[in-house]
């Protein structure tokens, strides 16, 4: 595993961005719009990073997730999913393996208190 990113899961990612950006000082790195709202932010400072996506953007991406209160997903960045697949073969995944539209490869699993993580592969 080469990255862990949190994923804060907020009611509205606009509402969240005095905090992290005017006070302490996080950049905007990336912006995906979820209609007249933002979806999902990536906010960088130092090297580190978090992400925000709206509870909406979420159940939009991965509606299996929809019926849970998350307020956290874990995002591991990883070189390759092969050793995960292996490892996970027999864990249930919250959907089947994927491609998201910025190229990444995802599998997607609930560990066994109930918190979403995403291993994804770029």
């Amino acid at each position: 595993m080469t990255k862990l990113a949190p994923n804060l899961i907020v009611p509205s990612i606009e509402a969240c961005l005095p905090f992290w950006v005017d006070r302490l000082g996080f950049e905007k790195t990336v912006e995906v719009p979820d209609g007249d709202a933002l979806g999902f932010v990536i906010l960088a400072r130092d090297g580190v990073e978090v992400m925000l996506q709206s509870a909406r953007s979420l159940a939009a991406d991965v509606a299996p997730l929809a019926a849970h209160t998350y307020r956290s997903v874990l995002y591991v960045t990883v070189p390759d999913l092969a050793p995960l697949r292996a490892a996970l073969h027999d864990w249930p995944t919250v959907v089947p393996e994927r491609t998201t539209f910025y190229g990444a490869r995802e599998l997607i699993v609930e560990d066994p208190a109930g918190n979403a993580v995403f291993f994804a592969a770029h």
